[in-house]
């Protein structure tokens, strides 16, 4: 989404003049998402990206498929042990984004959470989250499961003004 959009008075663009010239539709808004709305679109959708930073590098951003486990307000993925994931699953903090947009109409949303990632061990938990049926899609085996638990939770949508933040 775009993140140069200066706002004069929160939950709305800049004038339609300035919206316009930067490509926005003049009749679009900027709306935060409500905790349960950024929930929702978590639990229903399947592919995003992880970003963390490991030792003094540059962050890292990986696209993955995961699930949401409301129970442990937890991003959920799997992965290969020794890989590129499962190093980012160990570097203790980590943001995860998902995303939806409209080209032609130029509205979108985005959910970005913030948290603590840990791998998953404990076998009752494991049990629990292969109910959730979580199918990686890259090749390979992917026996190692890393949660991402929600710290902070923040979303924004840019639809009609007539739509509003769930338009």
């Amino acid at each position: 989404m775009a993140s140069n959009l200066s706002m004069k008075e929160p939950g709305q663009l800049p004038s339609s003049t300035t919206a316009h010239r930067e490509g926005a539709r003049k009749d679009n808004q900027l709306f935060e998402l409500s905790r349960e709305e950024c929930l929702e679109l978590l639990a229903s959708h399947r592919f995003g990206r992880l970003a963390a930073v490991m030792g003094a590098g540059p962050p890292v951003i990986r696209p993955v498929n995961y699930v949401f486990d409301r129970a442990s307000q937890s991003v959920v993925f799997r992965t290969a042990r020794g890989s590129k994931l499962h190093a980012l699953a160990h570097a203790a903090t980590a943001a995860f984004e998902i995303d939806g947009t409209d080209e032609e109409a130029r509205t979108g949303w985005s959910v970005i959470v913030r948290g603590v990632t840990s791998e998953i061990a404990s076998a009752n938990d494991i049990d629990h989250l292969e109910g959730l049926r979580l199918d990686p899609w890259a090749p390979g085996r992917r026996p190692v499961w890393v949660r991402i638990r929600v710290g902070t939770l923040s979303g924004r949508r840019i639809a009609p003004a007539a739509e509003g933040p769930t338009g």
